[in-house]
Parts: C-alpha cells; sequence; structure tokens
C-alpha cells in the first residue's frame, strides 16, 4: 500500500543520510558512553577507560562462537544438497508481496526456536529468495528482503532461546532468594506472551511487503554476489596419490559428522536438551561435514565462508567494551534508577521496556544486560508489589525491540547478504514503530491486571 512506503521514505533517508558504518557507529557509542559515564558518574577518567579496556575482552567466547556459528551455516549453506532445498523454497514466492512475507514469517518463526537460527535462517533465505526471484516476472527489492529477514528478529526475546526468561527459570539463579524459581510458563509461555508474540509475527509478515517500492526502484540482489565456485568438481589429475585419494573420500567427513551427532545424542540423554550456542555451533559443523563431497572440499567451503566473518572479529569486542564500562562504571544502574523513580505499580513494566530498549542500544546482549539490569528492576518489582514476570517480559521486550535501531546483530546478517546496514536500517525503523505499539500496550496491559 502506498501509505506504508511513504511512511518508510523519511526512516529510509534519514537512515541512508545520518546513519554511519557499523564500525564508526560503534565507535561513536563508545565515546558517547564514556562522556556519560563521566557526568553521570563519579568515575574519573583513568577508571572508566580501566572499565572499558577491560570490558573489551568480556564477549571473547562469545565471539568465538557467533563466529564458528556462522562459518559452520555459511558452510552447510553451500553445500549441494542445501543449495538444492533453498532454490525449491526460493521458487515458492509466485508475487513480490509473498517473497517478503516468507522471509519475514520463517525468520520469525526460527527466531522464536532460537535467536542464532533467527539470524542466519533469515539471511539465507533473503539470499535464496532474491536468487531465485531474479528469474520471474516481477522485481524485489533486495534491501527490503534483507531488512524483511532481520525484522523476524524482533520477536527471539518470545522464544525457546530467551536469556532473561531462561535466567530466572533455572534453579539456583543469583536471584532466586528474592523470587525463587520462576518457571517458563509464567514468562515466554505465558498465554499474553504467546498472544504478543504472534501479533507481531502478523504484522511484521503483513507490513514489510507493504513499504516495497516500485519496480523500477527496486535494487535486486548483486549477480556478483551469487557467483561461486563451491560445486565446482576438483580437477582430476593423471596420477592421484593415496594421500590425495584419502583426503578427497567423502568417508572421513562423515565419520567426523557422526563421531560430533553421537556426542551430542550422549550429551542430551546426560544432561537434557539445551538449545545452547555451543549446541547450535556443533549442528552446524556436523551437517556441514555431513553433505560436503570431502574432507577437502569442506575446508573450501570453510575458507570462502570465513571472509564474512571480519566485521563481527572486528566490531564485537567493541561492543563488549561499552558492556564493561556501563556496568563497571555504575551507568546502567543511574539510567535504570532514574527510570524507576518515576514508575507505578501500574507502569513498572513500561518503564522497564523504555529502559531495556535503552540500555539495548548500547549493551546489546540479551544475557549481559539482564546480568546488570535484572536485579534492579526485581528490587523495583518487589518494592512496587509487581509480578516479577512483568518486568523480566519487559526488559525483555525492550531489548528485542530496540534491535531495529541498532546494528549489532544486523552484522551477521549484512555479511551474509552482502549489503551495508544504512540499505536495511531505513526499513526497520518503520517494524521499530509498530513493535513499540503493540509490546508497549501489552506490557501496560500486564502492569494494569
Amino acid at each position: 500500500m502506498k501509505i506504508f512506503q511513504i511512511l518508510a521514505r523519511p526512516f529510509i533517508a534519514f537512515v541512508e543520510r545520518y546513519y554511519p558504518d557499523a564500525f564508526i557507529f560503534v565507535i561513536i557509542l563508545s565515546v558517547i558512553t564514556f562522556i556519560s559515564a563521566l557526568i553521570l558518574t563519579e568515575a574519573s577518567v583513568s577508571s572508566a577507560l580501566l572499565a572499558w579496556g577491560d570490558g573489551l575482552s568480556m564477549l571473547f567466547t562469545f565471539t568465538a562462537q557467533i563466529t564458528i556459528i556462522m562459518i559452520g551455516a555459511h558452510s552447510l549453506a553451500h553445500t549441494a544438497s542445501v543449495q538444492n532445498f533453498l532454490t525449491r523454497i526460493g521458487q515458492l514466492p509466485n508475487t513480490a508481496y509473498q517473497a517478503y512475507s516468507l522471509v519475514a514469517f520463517t525468520a520469525g518463526v526460527a527466531s522464536l526456536c532460537a535467536w542464532s537460527f533467527g539470524l542466519i535462517i533469515g539471511a539465507i533465505m533473503a539470499r535464496s529468495v532474491a536468487k531465485e526471484c531474479l528469474k520471474k516476472p516481477f522485481k524485489i527489492h533486495y534491501p527490503l528482503l534483507v531488512a524483511s529477514a532481520y525484522s523476524g528478529y524482533v520477536i527471539w526475546h518470545m522464544g525457546y532461546s530467551s536469556s532473561s526468561a531462561l535466567f530466572v527459570a533455572t534453579p539456583g539463579h543469583l536471584l532466586e532468594n528474592k523470587i525463587g524459581v520462576l518457571p517458563v510458563t509464567e514468562t515466554i509461555l505465558s498465554p499474553i506472551n504467546i498472544v504478543l508474540a504472534l501479533i507481531a509475527l502478523a504484522t511484521i509478515t503483513i507490513v514489510c511487503p507493504l513499504m516495497r517500492p516500485k519496480n523500477e526502484d527496486a535494487i535486486e540482489i548483486d549477480p556478483t554476489l551469487l557467483t561461486d565456485d563451491h560445486q565446482k568438481p576438483v580437477e582430476k589429475k593423471d596420477k592421484v596419490t593415496l594421500v590425495e585419494k584419502f583426503e578427497n573420500h567423502r568417508s572421513l567427513s562423515i565419520f567426523l559428522a557422526i563421531a560430533i551427532f553421537t556426542y551430542i545424542a550422549v550429551t542430551y540423554t546426560q544432561k537434557g536438551f539445551s538449545l545452547t550456542l555451543d549446541f547450535v555451533s556443533w549442528t552446524f559443523l556436523a551437517f556441514g561435514l555431513l553433505l560436503a563431497n570431502s574432507p577437502m572440499h569442506y575446508i573450501k567451503l570453510v575458507n570462502n565462508a570465513a571472509g564474512t566473518v571480519g566485521p563481527i572479529i572486528l566490531q564485537y569486542p567493541f561492543y563488549s567494551g561499552i558492556m564493561g564500562l556501563m556496568a563497571t562504571t555504575g551507568l546502567m544502574k543511574v539510567i535504570s534508577d532514574w527510570i524507576i523513580s518515576i514508575a507505578t505499580p501500574e507502569t513498572l513494566g513500561f518503564f522497564a521496556f523504555l529502559s531495556g530498549g535503552f540500555i539495548n542500544m548500547f549493551v546489546p546482549s540479551g544475557g549481559g544486560q539482564w546480568a546488570v539490569q535484572g536485579p534492579i528492576m526485581i528490587e523495583a518489582a518487589l518494592s512496587l508489589n509487581v509480578a516479577p514476570e512483568v518486568v523480566v517480559l519487559g526488559v525483555a521486550y525492550g531489548d528485542q525491540w530496540s534491535n531495529m535501531i541498532q546494528p549489532f546483530w544486523l552484522i551477521p546478517i549484512l555479511a551474509i547478504t552482502g549489503l551495508r546496514m544504512r540499505q536495511v536500517l531505513g526499513y526497520t525503523f518503520v517494524i521499530f514503530l509498530f513493535t513499540g505499539l503493540i509490546y508497549g500496550s501489552g506490557i501496560l496491559y500486564m502492569g494494569a491486571g
């Protein structure tokens, strides 16, 4: 509809004109956070600098996990079997509307299963659909298609991998002496959360295609992004050594894949199922090895995938530094305390939502954010006699909501799709507005109840 194109236009223009590159964005955020810490807390220049520097390495493990997931997913996506499957999926849309809706819906459902699935599957789906639509009579605006994939991520905290909900549902968690163990039936499996998740999913599935530009304004996927030689057969030599035969035989990679699957199965039977980052990493790796033509073919796939993770390796430590700076200097507590001071029992959840969204701009990590902000919000809930699940969900909704205007989690998608941040965030600004109304209204309803 024309009204949605008109609505999206100023946000697209704003982002294209004023939003810097993702790396410049994190540098600017770092400077703003540093100055804010000096003004709003008692931190000195030296202590703030130490807090920032010590924080740079806080996400090293997380960065390695995301890097392995990215490489594993990218490699798996370029095996012949998965390429054929993605081709069939990409052929499903018969109209531009269906193409955007399919990508948004698939990314949203995958995000409810696991946030990492949502990011990677959404990006791969967007690329595949864009490729297949080149052969169809309608044009697909590739930036909007990628934005549709990222829009699905706006509901991840309402699903299985919600870090704050899983934190308070785990026996022995740090706040157990205050609120006990809060079962997921009170948070992510509560009727209100399920209803809001379905409404949000339906909204992005409908709104994303309505923002599509006219055919003459559509920017299709760059064909150079689709040229690869991942599936080219290895050149045959007149004389092949025994070692070369061994290196290019599929049995070795299948053996290794079976070993990893066996490990996962044993761990599952002994410790129970848990969809951790490690589980996702090893699953992608095992399936990639299983479907690759040989160990040497898989090495080639990994080498091609490695080029996509540079921005993650570069930028994530600086976001980690911002997290360390806000947590150590007490800046996050200052912000949360100020918001709590103006809240009432009916509005605490709403202000938890707003503060979660604001702090996520500087600390875009659901688990890391809850570890610092959670205790503050729980104390406020207890003092105002508010059910703890209200603030748990409030912070979670705010966290996922402002991701639509924060490029941290967009970086892996950009790496796979080959776009720049400025080409995508203008559209997700619109999703930010619509889901803000949904989550804000929902959390106010919880507070009133």
